[in-house]
């Protein structure tokens, strides 16, 4: 499947968005693309914002989810179909966010593999249908009009990814809730502080775009940083020079057909990137 053609995208119309789940609780298969890092939460202890596409073709927002404190056989990997009970989350206007039963939560088969799919078509099947954005500014347009929160878009440039320090400790508040032992079920490692910002800078395909520059919460970038750090502990610039070639370089060459996934962060209005979509070009 080649590069695609903006010419034969869904066109846009001024109607409410449809397609979505029921509001009503019930069972929904979804393909997952996206993971959050894990980030403290008073209330549920971690939060990970995890995202994916139904098989009606919609992207939907799973939250909330203390990723790493479910039993192990619920957690899922990126490109794994899950089965899960959901319901729509009453108090989050965001229309694509649904709040999920954990305890529903059944991982279905493999992740869909790109090792012995290296033309990512099994990915490209699903997701290339659901890309009707050409601008963050398309998305943001809707999200005031329709409370439409989550999106898949080519900039028209990834001008930098910016690195920038960041405070190497939680707040003493996340740092209390991290140290309560759980009573019952998994009790996961200590979440890492990562003293780093990741920050995409770009421009898109539309003449309202005057820049933007938006954070990368995907868990794949600060997962690479701890990977990196372990082997070169003592090697800061090149640790971070490699996670620039993967996320700039390599996710970003002429040889790649990429896309930012990207979404809000309730109640903040403000988009962050949750993931990059970058099959091959052939």
């Amino acid at each position: 499947m080649s590069q695609i053609d903006n010419s034969k995208r869904t066109a846009k119309t001024e109607q409410q968005p449809a397609g979505y789940p029921d509001l009503k609780s019930h069972e929904e298969e979804i393909l997952i693309v996206v993971k959050t890092y894990p980030r403290p939460s008073t209330s549920y202890k971690e939060i990970v914002c995890t995202a994916g596409i139904t098989r009606n073709e919609r992207w939907i927002r799973l939250y909330p989810v203390n990723y790493r404190y479910m039993q192990y056989p619920k957690w899922y990997k990126k490109y794994q179909w899950v089965k899960v009970k959901i319901e729509k989350n009453l108090k989050d206007f965001r229309v694509d966010s649904y709040r999920p039963d954990v305890e529903s939560i059944k991982p279905e088969g493999q992740p869909l593999d790109t090792k012995k799919d290296k033309s990512w078509l099994q990915r490209k099947e699903i997701v290339i249908p659901t890309i009707h954005y050409n601008s963050l500014e398309e998305i943001a347009n809707d999200y005031k009009k329709f409370g439409v929160s989550l999106g898949i878009f080519k900039p028209k440039k990834i001008i930098d990814l910016k690195i920038k320090a960041d405070s190497a400790q939680w707040s003493s508040k996340h740092q209390r809730v991290q140290s309560q032992l759980v009573l019952f079920g998994q009790q996961p490692k200590t979440l890492k502080k990562i003293p780093y910002k990741f920050i995409y800078e770009f421009i898109c395909n539309d003449s309202r775009c005057k820049g933007h520059q938006l954070s990368i919460f995907d868990w794949e970038i600060f997962m690479l940083y701890l990977r990196l750090m372990e082997e070169k502990p003592f090697s800061m610039d090149i640790v971070l020079k490699k996670i620039k070639q993967k996320w700039l370089d390599e996710m970003w060459s002429e040889k790649r057909d990429s896309y930012l996934i990207v979404g809000t962060q309730f109640p903040n209005p403000t988009f962050l990137v949750l993931g990059v979509f970058w099959p091959p070009k052939y």
